[in-house]
């Protein structure tokens, strides 16, 4: 083959050419290419760390707003628990007050009532005294048929019911 034969006569300077195409490519990629691409690597770059510092500050931001409305919630929750107790304070109270006045009405309804059955009490004993003092007499008048005195049959059943 003759394209064979040839080819110590020209390799040379197709080694040449193609290194001359080489370094022309090299030249296209490395002057016109590549800065390009290192641009848009690096504005990705600066604005992915940009993100990243957003997002930090946020976070950051986030954690100073939760941990505020944590100490509001706390403080509304010891509000709410302090209220609460003075309510059920005050509620005690007034129930105390409530039932001391109905323990003062009870009282009062108690005492009266023993007064009332007092009163009965001793009526009744006067009464039955009476009673026992003109049955006393008409006793003796028909037994011994002596008249006893009505003021004396009083004392001697006074008597005997006070023993």
């Amino acid at each position: 083959m003759p394209q064979l034969s040839q080819l110590s006569q020209v390799y040379l300077s197709q080694f040449l050419w193609l290194a001359i195409a080489l370094g022309f490519i090299f030249l296209v990629i490395a002057r016109g290419m590549v800065p390009k691409i290192q641009a848009t690597v690096d504005a990705r770059e600066s604005k992915i760390a940009g993100d990243l510092e957003a997002a930090q500050k946020a976070r950051a931001a986030a954690d100073e707003t939760e941990a505020a409305w944590r100490a509001r919630i706390d403080a509304a929750r010891a509000e709410a628990a302090r209220v609460a107790h003075e309510a059920k304070q005050a509620s005690a109270q007034e129930t105390e007050k409530k039932v001391k006045a109905a323990a003062d009405k009870i009282n009062l309804k108690t005492e009266a009532a023993q007064a009332k059955i007092r009163e009965s009490t001793a009526a009744a004993r006067g009464e039955i005294e009476e009673l026992a003092a003109e049955a006393a007499q008409d006793m003796v008048r028909r037994l011994t048929g002596i008249a006893v005195d009505k003021k004396e049959a009083a004392q001697a059943v006074k008597a005997e019911l006070n023993v």
